[in-house]
């Protein structure tokens, strides 16, 4: 066992050992109405210059890492979530070729919106998930984990209603399942099921572009509130 040598300072004491730096990294993850999509910013610098990798960078010594990931995130892509989810640490030795570099993966769920590349970003854009570019470093297997954790959140959460916009279709509804569960539903279970959970409600029909009436619907957060409290399991959306 490596036992470091230490010495005595006016601060305290300072340890002879290996220091690892540590980033954040953030997977956000947005909806255009037809597809899942996440966020990814091109790199301005080395490493892996010009390639697309996930917002992020290295922790100052004055902040949290949650601070770190908001900070980046704003700094790199000029977009500021409400909320961020920490799911994950990411510490293979050979994860960056700058040295031994630990990162701290946050999500969140967001309304889509216009980014734009800054800081040591040349590029932010949004990506399908199902046409993805290669990415830096070992961003794909940590956006892998992040989709486990929507996965496993949107049984027990409404996930699904923090992407979409306020006033939704049920296709794009059952779309957005599909896509954070990777599976197919039948349209009529999928559509009955919804209307019986009772956190759904359903809008004035408008018409659309073809002039037929089109049937909206919207997320009851009341609704959700109070089967939350009645209910004794876990809710599954």
């Amino acid at each position: 066992m490596y036992k470091p040598d230490y010495k005595k300072t006016a601060d305290g004491y300072a340890y002879d050992y290996p220091r690892a730096s540590i980033t954040t990294d953030c997977v956000i993850f947005g909806f255009n109405g037809h597809d899942l999509q996440v966020l990814l910013i091109r790199r301005g610098v080395e490493p892996y210059k010009d390639s697309w990798a996930l917002p992020g960078g290295f922790l100052k010594m004055n902040e949290t890492v949650a601070e770190c990931a908001f900070r980046e995130l704003q700094e790199e892509t000029t977009l500021q979530p409400e909320t961020l989810e920490q799911f994950g640490v990411f510490s293979d030795v050979e994860r960056d070729p700058r040295g031994r570099v630990v990162t701290i993966a946050f999500y969140a769920l967001v309304k889509q919106a216009l980014v734009k590349g800054g800081d040591d970003a040349a590029d932010a854009q949004w990506f399908p998930l199902k046409q993805l570019p290669h990415l830096a470093f070992d961003h794909y297997d940590i956006l892998k984990e992040a989709q486990l954790a929507l996965k496993r959140d949107i049984h027990h959460q409404p996930v699904a209603f923090r992407l979409l916009a306020e006033h939704f279709s049920m296709t794009q509804l059952q779309r957005l399942y599909e896509d954070i569960l990777e599976t197919q539903f039948d349209r009529r279970n999928f559509y009955k099921k919804m209307l019986a959970s009772g956190v759904i409600t359903e809008q004035k029909p408008e018409d659309d572009a073809k002039h037929k009436l089109k049937k909206l619907f919207s997320f009851n957060l009341t609704a959700y509130a109070d089967m939350k409290k009645k209910s004794t399991n876990n809710q599954e959306f």
